[in-house]
């Protein structure tokens, strides 16, 4: 019986004449990598393009300021640094830009007459109301005592005339020339 077991192959020869090897994978595609290699770089190439030319793309333009914002802005910033303006040059710089925004507003010549001058224009024709006016002529007056009369005058001085400002400025809301 030994002899029978020795002539016959082990069993693990068997088994491993039964198994066959894996086959490779079997390239199913019928587009050639490269073209998709290609076209993978195409496609992104052009999605590149495309979000950088739309990143670039011209800005709708803001609309211009309107001289009462413009005006507004300048007498807040005005506002914070009322405590380090001399009242002399604050007074310049207030009626600067209240007689710039009652020229840009109502096509006024404010900038180029003197307040006497501009307050008889507004006696004339004018499109301020009455409370207007007299709001201006005292804030003309005011402004005109300090910088030419000299007078002395104090960070209340100051606070007075930015308020008028600001009440002449936020109350204009007459019809825009």
């Amino acid at each position: 019986m030994s002899t029978l077991f020795m002539s016959l192959p082990p069993m693990s020869m068997l088994a491993a004449d039964e198994l066959h090897d894996i086959a490779p994978p079997l390239d199913y595609s019928l587009i050639p990598p490269w073209l998709i290699f290609v076209a993978t770089f195409i496609i992104l190439s052009i999605a590149g393009l495309l979000i950088w030319m739309y990143a670039r793309r011209p800005k709708p333009a803001r609309p211009p300021k309107l001289p009462r914002e413009i005006a507004l802005e300048e007498l807040e910033r005005i506002a914070r640094e009322i405590e380090t303006i001399h009242p002399y040059r604050f007074s310049i710089l207030v009626s600067d830009i209240l007689r710039r925004y009652v020229t840009e507003q109502y096509a006024l010549p404010v900038t180029r007459q003197t307040s006497v001058e501009f307050l008889n224009t507004l006696a004339k024709s004018s499109p301020f109301s009455d409370e207007d006016k007299s709001l201006l002529e005292d804030f003309l007056n005011r402004c005109d005592l300090i910088k030419f009369a000299r007078y002395e005058a104090t960070s209340a001085d100051s606070r007075l005339l930015l308020e008028e400002a600001m009440r002449f400025v936020k109350g204009g809301q007459f019809a825009l020339v």
